[in-house]
């Protein structure tokens, strides 16, 4: 194999979760239209900071379940409840996509909805492969995003990626109990990451997550996907635009792949790296450079 050929090989990689991180956001903001549309908003009033210490409070409430059932080896809690959050969300997300087909009747959208998402959900329980596993990511990312950038308005979202982002960073470089989170639960096989094969023969199936042994797969989990998409949804939502994509959208939706290359830059020398304090700062900088270019308001 040539240099050349071997140089693009190395970047294969990159670019297919960059470009995992597209189409996540490209169906977020599809989703959003129905989702707001059909009232799944989880806050009230999408203006309230104290949304954003909410949300941070049920992470750190969800960490130190998930560390205290790795810890007393109850690790089928986590993957139930696990598949409850898939299964609900792949729900939302079908029964948004099939409430724009005039055709079905509201009992007929939501039966469908259930029966495909509990099909869905069954299928990655069976053959968890990884494209299996990236398919009902970029579905559960996309879905997630949608939900809670329909909720959060522009300030808010900027707060809470902000605190995300200093927590991550805390998290695995100073307490590291987010690594051991991720240990523990990669060991279970759980869909809540993206699989990013090395090479054409990989399979997740006969992944191996013991300490010491090479990793023949690089993971980023969904969270890296779903907070630099919030502000990606949010700024398409409530912030008023002419028609077609805005600055600010496009802004946001360029930083988050220029946070993500400097990510996988440092990825790349082998060290688990905290993914928000990178694509947060990227996706915050590219909105502000929008909104700069484009003259709008945030207010």
């Amino acid at each position: 194999m040539s240099s050349s050929e071997q140089s693009i090989k190395d970047y294969l990689p990159f670019l297919y979760m960059a470009g995992l991180l597209v189409i996540v956001q490209i169906i977020a903001l599809f989703l959003s239209r129905p989702m707001e549309a059909s009232g799944m908003q989880a806050f009230d009033d999408p203006t309230q900071v104290s949304n954003s210490i909410y949300y941070i409070v049920l992470i750190l409430a969800f960490t130190l379940f998930v560390l205290i059932a790795i810890k007393k080896d109850m690790k089928w809690v986590i993957s139930l409840l696990i598949y409850f959050a898939i299964i609900s969300t792949l729900y939302y997300v079908f029964l948004s996509l099939l409430n724009l087909f005039s055709f079905l009747t509201e009992l007929e959208a939501i039966i469908a909805s259930i029966l495909v998402s509990a099909g869905v959900t069954v299928l990655l329980y069976k053959y968890p492969e990884w494209y299996v596993v990236d398919f009902v990511g970029v579905c559960v990312a996309s879905g997630v995003s949608a939900l809670l950038g329909i909720s959060l308005s522009i300030i808010p979202v900027v707060i809470l990626l902000v605190l995300l982002a200093i927590y991550d960073a805390i998290s695995v470089y100073k307490t590291k109990h987010m690594i051991t989170m991720a240990e523990g639960m990669m060991d279970l096989k759980l869909p809540i990451l993206f699989v990013i094969p090395k090479h054409s023969k990989y399979s997740f199936l006969h992944e191996s997550f013991k300490k010491g042994e090479k990793r023949e797969a690089f993971f980023m989990g969904l969270g890296d996907a779903v907070m630099p998409t919030l502000l990606v949804v949010s700024a398409n939502v409530f912030m008023h635009s002419s028609g077609g994509i805005s600055y600010p959208v496009l802004g946001a939706m360029l930083g988050t792949l220029a946070g993500y290359a400097v990510l996988y830059a440092f990825v790349m020398k082998g060290k688990p790296q905290a993914g928000l304090p990178f694509l947060n700062s990227g996706v915050i900088l590219g909105f502000f450079i929008g909104v700069l270019l484009s003259g709008a308001s945030i207010t």
